[in-house]
């Protein structure tokens, strides 16, 4: 990867009680000048090369190994059924199989998708202009907090993944309404939550590879 191009990734905060009751749930996170546009053709062609590894056993056996295992772990940790709700690489796998193969959805959704396929680290993505200074981490929401654009407010003690003046998304859930890229974005702020047996290196492959296909001309 060029070296002029690799950015690096922060660490985000987490909240101390929201630590001790999850040791190891971490949070990195980067920003990079990038927007909304159809993938190149590089891009494409790396998604059906991907296609070509994914198939019914390997999704099988997806199970065994060590990341899928830590994140299924985690799900039940906090309350998620990962055989209801899937585990963001095994949904990727599920689709793969259903649709034939990886489709194209753009450069950033492609990004994505490529990074938790290849990594098993999702990575989510923000419009960077919502994002305060202060950076991005992880903590419980507080009572009578807003949830982007979204009338009503968000239940008090929802782990959330916020900064120190809103909250973006839920974690492992969507982003807050009006928090997400636009056609108008010209930065994001990506980001990927560890959970205990996740090393923070593959966190950070995760961001390199969605930052390095961002790039791509």
């Amino acid at each position: 990867m060029d070296d002029e191009l690799e950015l690096a990734a922060a660490p985000g905060s987490v909240e101390p009680r929201v630590q001790a009751e999850f040791p190891g749930l971490s949070l990195a996170w980067m920003t990079v000048e990038a927007g909304l546009r159809s993938s190149p053709r590089s891009v494409r062609q790396r998604l059906r090369h991907l296609s070509n590894r994914v198939h019914g056993t390997s999704v099988v056996n997806m199970r065994t190994q060590p990341i899928p295992q830590a994140y299924r772990a985690f799900y039940r940790q906090v309350g998620l059924d990962p055989d209801v709700t899937r585990i963001p690489s095994e949904e990727a796998a599920v689709k793969r199989l259903l649709h034939g193969g990886f489709r194209s959805g753009g450069i950033l959704r492609d990004a994505c998708l490529i990074a938790v396929v290849e990594t098993g680290v999702p990575i989510w993505a923000l419009d960077a202009d919502r994002v305060d200074a202060s950076g991005l981490g992880i903590r419980t929401s507080a009572p009578e907090e807003q949830f982007g654009s979204l009338e009503g407010s968000l239940a008090a003690g929802r782990l959330v993944v916020a900064d120190a003046a809103r909250v973006h998304a839920l974690l492992f859930g969507a982003v807050a309404p009006g928090h997400e890229p636009s056609a108008r974005t010209q930065r994001l702020a990506l980001f990927a939550v560890g959970v205990p047996g996740v090393p923070a290196i593959h966190l950070d492959e995760a961001l390199w590879t969605c930052q390095d296909i961002l790039r791509t001309p």
